[in-house]
């Protein structure tokens, strides 16, 4: 099958925290004999901050600029494309993309429109891949939901995960097939490695900061940071430079993916946040749960819905209620406890959720309904 996909970037994860789910997909999918090319616009300064200093040999990457550039990869893949994917929130003409594959064309912003809907050759069938459903569903709920009536245009939904809320709030807004694919790791790219001083912590986290991310990492993080005044505290992430931190939280800014597995081995404990809306909907663990757990960290995470069918509470991950529960962890688990749940993290990882095992339940969904 040759996928031609719209995302934000597979070649950089600055402001773009999908970047390694698409890698291990597309990796996954590249092994499985699929063909892939990969559309993404130059935008946000990720192309200046690449963590692949060269494209994937998994993928071709086409890097665009511009509405008329993006038209014409659209064009290209309604000729030549057996699955058109659309992801949402590429970070600019999402609408315009949207509207033009499935949608009614409003011309708008002196973008050159394509003929009507009607007259548009038929081609592909068109999914779309949602990797952040909770707030997108949210999206759809407001009165002027430009998205809404266009749910059910799309040949499937595939979702970064969300569990039954999520397959039944798109299924309520007309999707045809929905179909959660879980962020999982490339064990590859993702394991145990020699530990760095650089950062060694008592407690790593690594996030962006966003809007519905923060207060819950003031509450936890920085709540625990002041629990606990001798304990030492590691952020990475970007957009936290003006944010004043306690004397024992040390900020390094933007972590490339490469040296993602050193922090996570460097750490005694890394902490896992979701997001508001995530968060409140459950089932949807971030890709850094997987890729943390894989290198044998022992990750505490925040509570959420659906945890204990991906991990073990207590024997293979740690949840915390809130930032006393984080700040007793840190001040009194053991190193060797922490340690063995690290390694029966890892373990249950390889078994359950490597992005192998996600691909085939793409697989099977597009052969039922694509």
């Amino acid at each position: 099958m040759y996928l031609i996909i719209f995302g934000s970037s597979i070649v950089s994860a600055y402001w773009n925290g999908a970047a390694t789910y698409y890698r291990g997909m597309c990796r996954a999918l590249h092994d499985r004999g699929h063909r892939i090319r990969f559309v993404e616009q130059d935008i946000y300064q990720r192309q200046q901050h690449r963590d692949l200093p060269t494209d994937p040999s998994y993928c071709e990457v086409r890097v665009v600029s511009g509405w008329a550039s993006l038209e014409r990869e659209l064009e290209d893949a309604r000729a030549h494309a057996d699955l058109i994917v659309k992801c949402n929130d590429t970070g600019a003409f999402d609408r315009e993309m949207e509207e033009w594959l499935v949608g009614d064309w409003p011309a708008r912003g002196g973008a050159t429109a394509p003929p009507a809907r009607g007259a548009l050759p038929s081609g592909p069938p068109v999914a779309f891949w949602d990797v952040d459903a909770p707030a997108t569903l949210a999206e759809c709920a407001a009165p002027d939901s430009y998205l809404r009536p266009l749910i059910p245009r799309f040949a499937c939904i595939f979702t970064y995960g969300g569990g039954d809320p999520v397959v039944m709030g798109y299924r309520a807004l007309g999707g045809q097939h929905v179909v959660p694919v879980y962020n999982a790791v490339d064990p590859e790219a993702y394991h145990p490695v020699a530990p760095s001083q650089t950062y060694a912590c008592d407690l790593f986290f690594m996030g962006n900061r966003l809007p519905d991310r923060e207060s819950r990492f003031r509450h936890f993080f920085l709540g625990a940071a002041e629990r606990l005044p001798t304990a030492r505290f590691l952020l990475g992430g970007a957009g936290w430079d003006d944010l004043p931190l306690p004397p024992n939280v040390r900020y390094i800014g933007h972590c490339p993916t490469p040296l993602h597995p050193q922090m996570n081995c460097s750490a005694r404990l890394v902490l896992n946040l979701n997001r508001e809306a995530m968060a409140a909907t459950g089932f949807s663990p971030p890709t850094r749960v997987f890729e943390a757990t894989a290198c044998g960290a022992c990750l505490v995470t925040d509570a959420w819905s659906g945890v204990e069918q991906f991990f073990a509470p207590g024997d293979e991950i740690l949840v915390a209620h809130g930032p006393d529960d984080l700040a007793r962890y840190v001040a009194e688990l053991p190193v060797d406890v922490a340690q063995g749940i690290g390694r029966q993290a890892r373990l249950r990882v390889l078994r359950d959720h490597t992005y192998a095992s996600r691909v085939a339940v793409f697989e099977r969904a597009a052969r039922e309904h694509l």
